[in-house]
């Protein structure tokens, strides 16, 4: 038979075992506060973006040329055009292409006896293309912005050349693509300018 005593101290080493029981339970879901005051690394970090150095248009350095000859067999025409660029038709009036049919560059080489600036002008006026915007109209050369029914937002550069002073003109070249390619298409545009080849006059059968 338990003395007094004894049961008062039973009941106080029981009271201790539960009370190590509910402090181990709350170490188990709140963890140890004493293992670190650091908290855990949850979220990794995002680097942080470049500087964008280049466009999605077309750029002038990615291009390589390839000598092209049009027009007749009487009065051949040559230019560089870039070399990735096919052309869709021939003749007096070709047009080349890059494989997806965003950029082009064509010719016209019938020629007029119209002067460059007086061409610029007509041609502006003739545009029928949505949101139409004339940039510029310098120099024999029109540059202009519109919107395509299908392709969206386009630009092109029509330049028309004269070999007597700007009397008449004796070929266009137009070069299209997107208003964000103006880079490359300005340089594509110049190569073809100053690599064109025209032959000699052997009579005056330009339209008017």
């Amino acid at each position: 038979m338990l003395t007094p005593r004894h049961q008062a101290l039973l009941m106080t080493l029981a009271g201790m075992t539960v009370g190590v029981a509910v402090f181990g339970s709350v170490l188990a879901i709140n963890g140890n506060p004493l293992a670190s005051d650091k908290p855990a690394d949850i979220v990794k970090s995002q680097p942080t973006p470049g500087p964008t150095t280049r466009s999605d248009g077309l750029q002038a350095d990615s291009l390589r040329y390839t000598e092209q000859t049009f027009g007749t067999e009487k009065a051949p025409v040559s230019a560089d055009v870039p070399a990735a660029w096919k052309s869709s038709q021939a003749g007096t009036r070709p047009r080349f292409m890059d494989p997806a049919g965003v950029w082009q560059i064509r010719f016209d080489t019938r020629g007029s006896k119209s002067s460059p600036d007086k061409l610029v002008d007509n041609r502006a006026k003739s545009i029928d293309e949505q949101d139409l915007d004339v940039i510029s109209r310098a120099d024999g050369t029109l540059i202009y912005t519109y919107v395509d029914q299908n392709r969206g937002p386009r630009m092109g550069l029509s330049r028309f050349v004269s070999t007597d002073g700007g009397e008449s003109s004796a070929i266009e070249i137009t070069v299209g693509g997107r208003p964000q390619d103006e880079a490359g298409l300005r340089a594509v545009l110049e190569r073809a300018t100053q690599s064109l080849e025209l032959p000699s006059s052997s009579g005056d059968n330009r339209p008017n």
